[in-house]
């Protein structure tokens, strides 16, 4: 069992703090003749595979990297046409890896600021009055978790579907961003969390967390 991820959202719908707790690598790196026995095509600004499977290689992959270089979008590091490039016998044999797109900062902020949008639209949806939002989404892959708080701000936690102990989790986050965000006198309201110790107690709660470990009096 792990936990993914840990995304805090202020009541405005900003991203202010992210962490990559633990990603499942599933990189697949193969050396390949011509022509390419895979069909490629261009989605949101990566290469991802359209068509065929092998070796673990599957659909909607992404190319990561060429020869041992990584990829910078659609293009290679050297500033090459990814298509292009593989579309030139010239070129192979050729090493290639494939894997889960990554996703960028800027996805990041955007997902946050849809899932507020989408909690909010959950609290106005619901037939009783006062509704909470969205509390849990669940995946065949992940659950997402969301604890909010009386002043807006909001902990989502990504993880296995089999993981326990989310809900207790949820309020250990909160209680490390009151002791460790709230009261450092350098930190500003709905701003992004930049604190060393707030890191280091969240990863070590996650780390509980994931042992089934509970967060007893003064843990």
């Amino acid at each position: 069992m792990a936990i993914f991820s840990v995304y805090v959202v202020n009541k405005a719908g900003g991203l202010i703090y992210q962490l990559d707790h633990y990603a499942p690598r599933a990189d697949t790196e193969k050396t390949f003749s011509f022509p390419l026995d895979l069909v490629l095509r261009p989605h949101d600004e990566r290469v991802v595979v359209a068509f065929g499977q092998r070796d673990g290689i599957r659909v909607g992959h992404a190319v990561l990297a060429i020869n041992g270089a990584e990829v910078n979008g659609r293009f290679t590091a050297d500033g090459k046409d990814v298509l292009e490039f593989l579309g030139n016998p010239a070129n192979y044999p050729v090493s290639i890896r494939f894997g889960r797109h990554r996703l960028s900062s800027n996805e990041k902020l955007m997902l946050a600021s849809m899932f507020h949008s989408l909690f909010a639209i959950g609290s106005q949806l619901s037939p009783e009055v006062g509704s909470s939002g969205i509390e849990m989404l669940e995946t065949d892959t992940f659950k997402l978790h969301c604890f909010q708080t009386l002043t807006g701000i909001k902990f989502m936690v990504l993880a296995d579907p089999r993981q326990t102990g989310i809900d207790t989790l949820l309020r250990k986050i909160y209680e490390i961003y009151s002791d460790f965000a709230l009261k450092n006198p350098f930190y500003s309201l709905e701003m992004p969390i930049r604190c060393e110790l707030f890191d280091q107690n969240l990863k070590l709660a996650l780390e509980v967390a994931e042992k089934a470990g509970p967060f007893g009096p003064g843990s």
